[in-house]
């Protein structure tokens, strides 16, 4: 959902994020970017609600898209192998962290855009495949990791 609770986006196997406004209809979402693989999962940034994430399966990268101009990715967050999650920063409106099989928590600072975004400001680095992650929205300097059969809680 974005900030508040009438819009809301998903995504899925037909490559499409599709944008649902509760106030109008169900029936009749707006698909506002198309990715020829299926994509995983979609996370929107609750500080700004003009921007986006979402994830294509098997693709070592995130793209982060801006509603008002959806058609192109504002910025592509790169991994060296498949990201498998992302999290936007709840107290910032430009920083998103990702995670993926190359066993990597990479915090990125998107202040730049629309200049290219090409490293991370912060990156962890863990002993497996990282598959999920979450920024803690009350302890904001805390984000939790999933790998393996652990659970890390890095602060950063």
């Amino acid at each position: 959902f974005a900030r508040g609770t009438d819009v809301f986006a998903s995504v899925g196997a037909d490559g499409s994020v599709r944008m649902y406004d509760l106030r109008i209809s169900l029936e009749h979402p707006d698909i506002i970017f198309q990715e020829t693989t299926p994509l995983l999962r979609v996370a929107w940034n609750k500080q700004d609600p003009n921007f986006i994430a979402t994830m294509a399966m098997d693709k070592n990268s995130c793209v982060v898209l801006d509603i008002r101009v959806p058609t192109f990715p504002t910025a592509e967050l790169g991994h060296s192998a498949c990201v498998n999650a992302i999290c936007w920063a709840p107290h910032s409106t430009s920083h998103i962290c990702t995670a993926g099989d190359d066993s990597q928590a990479l915090i990125w600072d998107l202040s730049p855009m629309p200049k290219p975004i090409q490293d991370p400001i912060l990156a962890y680095d863990a002993e497996a495949e990282i598959n999920q992650l979450q920024w803690s929205a009350s302890q904001t300097d805390w984000i939790a990791i999933a790998l393996s059969k652990k659970l890390r809680i890095l602060r950063v």
